[in-house]
């Protein structure tokens, strides 16, 4: 089948790339995924603690690639990197989608205090700052509590956890923990994962959009 759409993909490991390759099968059928892939990205952020403007640079640069390439939206898989999509959005004609903010967006709408399970440290300040952007701009007072885990289904499981005790909401904060979804049987509070809800909302953006080109 001749795909309908281009939605570019811009990876800072090659981790994501095969589940989102099958997600894009099985949500997305009529939309070609291109990747651009660069893993020095994240090796740079993890090197500082933080992200620096080499990387922002290098991420609007491969937005505005993408957007060459004829892709109708672009989306970038790392929630480290995400602040770098604030400022390629400034550049681009076409909607640039950061995974999480979906995710964001409904854990804000489903509680007031809400987990954030991650297995990067980098990734925490960012995600964090996204969720109180998102709950700002629904007119919400949240409460955020970070949960730093190894990466091991086990190990994420034993943070969720301990995150349910008292938290509404939890999110997954990188889109490489849905190898936890599998274990979650009993958890009696609500857990989010960002793959699956950010390519339903790439689906409504095309829907709603059609061959335009719109701000996300």
């Amino acid at each position: 089948m001749e795909k309908k759409y281009k939605v570019a993909v811009i990876h800072t490991s090659t981790g994501l790339v095969g589940q989102l390759k099958e997600l894009f099968d099985e949500m997305l059928p009529d939309v070609e995924m291109i990747n651009l892939i660069d893993d020095s990205l994240l090796e740079e952020v993890k090197k500082n603690g933080r992200i620096t403007l080499g990387v922002i640079r290098r991420i609007c640069t491969y937005a505005q690639t993408a957007q060459e390439m004829g892709a109708e939206l672009i989306m970038c898989q790392c929630s480290s990197v995400s602040r770098a999509g604030t400022v390629a959005r400034e550049m681009l004609s076409v909607p640039y989608l950061k995974i999480d903010e979906p995710m964001m967006q409904k854990a804000v709408m489903m509680g007031e205090k809400i987990a954030l399970v991650a297995t990067a440290a980098v990734t925490i300040e960012p995600s964090t700052g996204l969720i109180r952007e998102m709950a700002a701009k629904a007119g919400k007072k949240v409460e955020v509590t970070p949960y730093l885990s190894e990466g091991t289904p086990e190990k994420i499981l034993e943070k969720i956890k301990e995150a349910e005790k008292t938290n509404d909401v939890i999110v997954l904060a990188q889109g490489s923990m849905t190898c936890v979804l599998p274990y979650l049987e009993g958890i009696s509070r609500p857990v989010l994962s960002s793959p699956g809800l950010a390519l339903e909302r790439i689906r409504e953006i095309l829907n709603e959009n059609g061959t335009e080109r719109a701000y996300v």
